[in-house]
């Protein structure tokens, strides 16, 4: 009955993708590729979404610039006379600006390409198959896709509700140079804006919950970012439980617990880098019978449907990784599943690849030690350090090693760590071989220039070629 409820009205669509970001951009560009009546409702005030606007591109940008600022301030050691060197705030946010809105203006048009129809407007469900829209339009649609993204999370820390404090947005669009920054957390949007602001010439305080800072990667990772970190002059507290963050004067005040003592800091500013959450609250989900977690994060399967099979999500929204290419490859996947292609495969995770752009880079791909141990599944590793290999010391990167992780017997390999210079670049030294199941034995039979920072990858694998032959 709703085929042909849908069918008799000409303003029904087969897919309708709410939010424009990535996730939503692309399920509707397949879908109206494949020949979906499709849309798109976006109300934002710029169209392009999380990565384009407040995310990847624009922090990128900034991390960058200031990578070239540390650099001339270290001319020194490469023999180098620069006299002075500091950052233009106004000019640096002039540069990003320029760069960011041919970005947003590619999407902007590829939005109003004609291809699927643009609703300018927020959405919520009313039942299952019927939005509601900001401007008092309906729409009802066979298949959505939710693709709404995240938002800046206020945890329940004593007090941070009730101080004022930066999000990510507010760092990436600073024209002026902060005197002294507190940042509460320890994750890859603290440790690369901390690293920014330092870098810069703000006087930075790191206060890390966990143990290690980026917690989701291995401590020996973690620790080389720390290490850099640390070495650029930030003040860096892991392990530590905070009892109040509070106004104190014309700055901030946040008073925690590390080591067995309590800690008292303060600064001009406080940065809240404590994450992100699913923006889910106002699509009332309930009245299409969406489930969620506690936390607003949308229930999926493997081929992105939600408690509602019709529904679809990917991206931040509905995880389980915030990673851009990712929430493109699930949002392709909803498309063609909605539209009925056979022989689809569902996003394969064994391959996931992360990048986190801090100086010195931290970039894994595929299945690590801890994924393995917890599987109980056999693997052999081997690392070789930067500060042992040519091309790196000249560089004067020294910091971090590469890290291979095979199967025992034939050599297949399945996943690598590195941390270190330009490592989001040289992890795509495995990111083909891991797709085609190559072995360590495959990649040594290609070639790699000297000198090189790419051929630093070789001794680990020569080094399980080796013990795979000596068994």
């Amino acid at each position: 009955m709703l085929a042909k409820s849908l069918n008799s009205r000409p303003s029904l669509f087969d897919f309708i993708a709410i939010g424009g970001g990535s996730a939503g951009f692309n399920a509707a560009r397949v879908a109206a590729g494949l020949g979906l009546r499709t849309a798109v409702v976006d109300g934002a005030r710029q169209l392009g979404g999380l990565c384009i606007l407040r995310g990847c591109m624009p922090s990128k940008t900034l991390l960058y610039m200031a990578e070239v600022l540390h650099l001339a301030g270290k001319a020194r050691t490469f023999g180098l006379r620069i006299p002075s060197a500091k950052a233009d705030m106004r000019a640096m946010q002039a540069r990003k600006r320029r760069i960011i809105a041919d970005f947003a203006s590619y999407r902007d048009q590829a939005l109003h390409s004609g291809k699927f129809r643009l609703f300018r407007a927020h959405a919520r469900f009313v039942d299952p198959h019927t939005l509601a829209l900001s401007d008092g339009r309906k729409l009802r649609a066979r298949h959505f896709l939710i693709g709404t993204g995240s938002k800046v999370s206020v945890p329940p820390v004593p007090g941070l509700k009730e101080t004022p404090f930066w999000s990510s947005d507010d760092v990436l669009d600073l024209d002026f140079i902060p005197k002294s920054v507190i940042v509460l957390g320890g994750g890859i949007v603290a440790c690369e804006l901390a690293q920014f602001l330092v870098r810069i010439g703000a006087k930075v305080t790191l206060v890390q919950r966990s143990q290690h800072i980026l917690r989701d990667h291995s401590d020996e990772a973690s620790t080389v970012v720390q290490k850099a970190l640390v070495d650029d002059g930030i003040e860096l507290f892991a392990g530590t439980r905070i009892r109040e963050v509070a106004r104190s004067g014309k700055g901030v005040k946040v008073t925690f617990e590390h080591d067995g003592r309590v800690v008292t800091r303060t600064a001009a500013h406080l940065f809240n880098a404590l994450g992100r959450e699913p923006n889910t609250a106002g699509l009332n989900l309930n009245a299409a019978g969406v489930a969620t977690r506690a936390d607003g994060q949308i229930v999926i399967n493997r081929w992105q449907q939600t408690s509602a099979p019709h529904i679809y999500a990917a991206g931040d929204c509905s995880g389980p990784h915030e990673i851009v290419h990712v929430a493109i490859q699930q949002a392709e996947l909803a498309a063609r599943h909605a539209a009925g292609v056979k022989g689809l495969k569902p996003v394969d995770y064994s391959l996931l690849l992360n990048v986190v752009f801090t100086d010195p880079q931290l970039a894994t791909i595929g299945l690590l030690e801890r994924d393995l141990d917890e599987r109980g599944k056999p693997y052999l590793t081997a690392s070789y350090p930067f500060n042992d290999h040519g091309k790196s010391i000249l560089m004067e990167a020294n910091y971090g090693y590469v890290k291979v992780i095979a199967e025992p017997k034939r050599g297949r390999i399945l996943g690598a760590e590195i941390a270190g210079k330009d490592a989001g670049e040289l992890i795509h030294a495995f990111t083909g071989p891991l797709a085609m199941k190559a072995t360590v034995f495959d990649l040594l039979r290609a070639p790699w220039y000297h000198p090189t920072l790419a051929e630093i990858v070789t001794y680990p694998l020569e080094e399980i070629a080796d013990k795979i032959k000596g068994a």
